[in-house]
């Protein structure tokens, strides 16, 4: 299938070769889409060079795209600061005449604390870039949707932690809450411009976050291994297994084509049957 063809999209937090941002835009190219790459680039507060796709890890994923046959761009963007999202919808337009498709996914899943050991700097920190980060590139990519008069798909990464509760994740698990509210107050209001919004809702997936998570999360629980931990994971699935950053791209692709053009407001589960609500 072609069904991108001509059409542009944005992925936030896509700077990483294994990352779920990453998988996304493999999805879009293989179906046609021009891309954009775009990560935060360089370390910052609570933000190692291990946390995040830096500059030189954009460009390799770009080049790995490139390599597919798709057109490719990269544009570094702090998700937490307005300049830098207006800045981002810009580009992808200067480069492709028009955008069409924002994904929503640069996030920070791996501060891990006892609730009681969680400092604030680190709920501002997650906060800011799972969903404030998320309202201004909606906000910036609605209005050049409704300046190109032609509709728009946004689509945010959520998680499961947006429909249940997680030990040691407050933040997160807030964040991702509160991002399928922001979903569907965004659907109500912009669907009169034919820009349909929906959230897409994991479970966890094994990307180079998900690997710290599986580390941390088998020592909280007592696990003799991560293998174990991985293992007591698949059997509790219905599916049984974990899921695949190819099975969110799939759904994130659904949602962006026209086969999902009445779908808006909703936050889909890809779990595996493992989250129900």
């Amino acid at each position: 299938m072609r069904r991108f063809t001509g059409k542009t999209v944005i992925v936030t937090g896509s700077g990483r070769a294994e990352g779920l941002g990453a998988a996304i835009l493999r999805r879009f190219g293989e179906e046609g889409a021009n891309l954009v790459v775009s990560d935060i680039g360089a370390p910052t507060d609570r933000m190692g060079a291990s946390d995040i796709g830096t500059t030189a890890e954009m460009e390799a994923v770009a080049e790995t795209l490139r390599a597919t046959g798709a057109k490719v761009i990269t544009m570094p963007c702090d998700v937490r600061r307005e300049a830098d999202c207006a800045a981002l919808v810009d580009a992808a337009v200067q480069a492709f005449g028009r955008l069409d498709v924002m994904v929503n996914n640069a996030g920070i899943g791996y501060l891990m604390k006892p609730l009681l050991e969680t400092e604030e700097a680190d709920w501002d920190a997650v906060l800011d870039v799972n969903l404030k980060g998320a309202f201004l590139c909606t906000k910036h990519a609605a209005r050049q949707f409704v300046a190109q008069g032609s509709g728009g798909r946004i689509i945010n990464i959520a998680s499961q932690a947006a429909k249940s509760g997680f030990p040691h994740m407050a933040p997160y698990t807030a964040s991702k809450h509160g991002m399928v509210g922001l979903t569907r107050s965004n659907a109500v209001e912009l669907g009169r411009y034919g820009i349909t919004v929906n959230a897409v809702c994991p479970n966890h997936v094994t990307t180079g976050l998900g690997a710290r998570q599986n580390a941390y999360f088998a020592a909280l629980l007592g696990f003799p291994s991560v293998a174990a931990y991985l293992d007591n994971m698949a059997h509790k699935n219905p599916l049984g297994r974990p899921g695949k950053g190819t099975d969110t791209a799939s759904a994130v692709a659904w949602l962006a084509s026209d086969d999902a053009c009445y779908v808006t407001g909703e936050a889909m589960n890809v779990s595996g049957g493992e989250e129900v609500h």
